[in-house]
C-alpha cells in the first residue's frame, strides 16, 4: 500500500526535469506561491468533503499529492518527515 506513496514521490522527483508546459507537477514546484495555494485549496475542499460526508477519498488524495509536491518545491525531504514521525514514537 504504502509503495503508491513511494512511486508518487519519484515521479514527483522525476517531474522536476520536466517542462511546465507538459507536467503540472512541475508547474506546482517551480511556483511555489501556487503550489502553497493548493495546498490551502486542497485541504479547505478535503475539510468540506468531511463535512458533507462527500469525496473524503479523493479529497485526501489531492491533498497528499499537493502536500508532497510542496514539500519537495521547498526541500523537505519526505524521508526526514518520515523519521521525524519515527522519533515521535512512544
Amino acid at each position: 500500500m504504502f509503495e503508491n506513496l513511494e512511486q508518487l514521490m519519484k515521479i514527483i522527483r522525476e517531474r522536476k526535469n520536466s517542462s511546465p508546459d507538459e507536467s503540472y507537477t512541475n508547474k506546482l514546484l517551480r511556483d511555489k506561491s501556487l503550489s502553497v495555494a493548493k495546498v490551502k485549496e486542497e485541504i479547505g475542499e478535503l475539510i468540506e468533503a468531511v463535512e458533507q460526508n462527500s469525496n473524503k477519498t479523493h479529497e485526501a488524495a489531492d491533498v497528499i499529492y499537493h502536500l508532497m509536491v510542496y514539500l519537495e518545491a521547498n526541500n523537505i525531504q519526505i524521508e526526514d518527515v518520515m523519521s521525524e514521525l519515527k522519533n515521535r514514537q512512544k
